[in-house]
């Protein structure tokens, strides 16, 4: 989740290597991210070409979906904005991360669906819920007729939910803020049995799905640790 991390420089990123190249080392290593930045604003058209023109081919950035959607009375307008200027990603437009705070309720449904009938449907979409009331047989439903995955991985909300409701999975894992500092660039807690785990389950449904996932800072403290012990589990 992220990559402008100047606490990454030396145990991730080479010595003297400057901000502004910090996303053309990490490309070198991994095939997509997660851009959290987007949630408190929408990228500028430079911005999003900038990071397009810096990446190979085959990488593609998840972005999160702006708190003014997610969390504010929906803009028709700002939504507009949103989705017009991350088609200058092109190709490498990854899954939209809808996030929404534990009070977002189930009785918000018509809500919900009235957001999703007017997106496009060329995008992928995630949808992280962090009420465990919605985990019902209906709102699984309707995530599956619309092709919208639910966000599955470590976190108190979805650490128990393995429901696929897409061609593709989300996976995210949180950590907890309280133990993990996640910025002196070094793995604070040993997660790799951990990490074990999920490599089993991704496995199985990489067979059959694309998987999308990303580890916070939080979680063992140093994510491009974590990433790399993911895929050489999976290799």
């Amino acid at each position: 989740m992220g990559w402008s991390y100047n606490f990454w420089l030396n145990n991730f990123y080479p010595p003297a290597t400057k901000p502004e190249n910090f996303l053309k080392e990490y490309s070198k290593i991994f095939n997509t991210v997660e851009v959290n930045s987007s949630f408190y604003g929408v990228p500028s058209v430079t911005t999003l070409k900038n990071w397009k023109n810096q990446t190979p081919e085959n990488f593609l950035f998840s972005l999160k979906v702006p708190k003014k959607i997610t969390h504010e009375k929906l803009s028709a307008d700002y939504l507009d904005y949103f989705l017009n200027n991350i088609i200058h990603l092109e190709s490498k437009l990854g899954p939209l991360l809808f996030q929404f705070s534990p009070s977002f309720k189930p009785e918000m449904f018509d809500s919900l669906k009235a957001l999703f009938s007017v997106l496009p449907k060329k995008h992928r979409y995630a949808l992280e819920i962090r009420n465990k009331n919605w985990f019902e047989e209906r709102f699984f439903n309707f995530l599956e007729e619309n092709k919208i995955a639910l966000v599955l991985g470590d976190s108190p909300w979805t650490h128990k939910i393995e429901r696929v409701t897409a061609a593709f999975t989300y996976f995210r894992w949180e950590g907890n803020r309280k133990q993990i500092t996640g910025n002196i660039g070094q793995v604070e807690k040993e997660r790799s049995i951990d990490i074990k785990k999920w490599a089993e389950k991704i496995r199985n449904l990489s067979t059959r799905l694309d998987v999308f996932g990303y580890f916070s800072k939080y979680y063992s403290g140093h994510p491009p640790t974590d990433a790399k012990q993911l895929l050489e589990y999976l290799a």
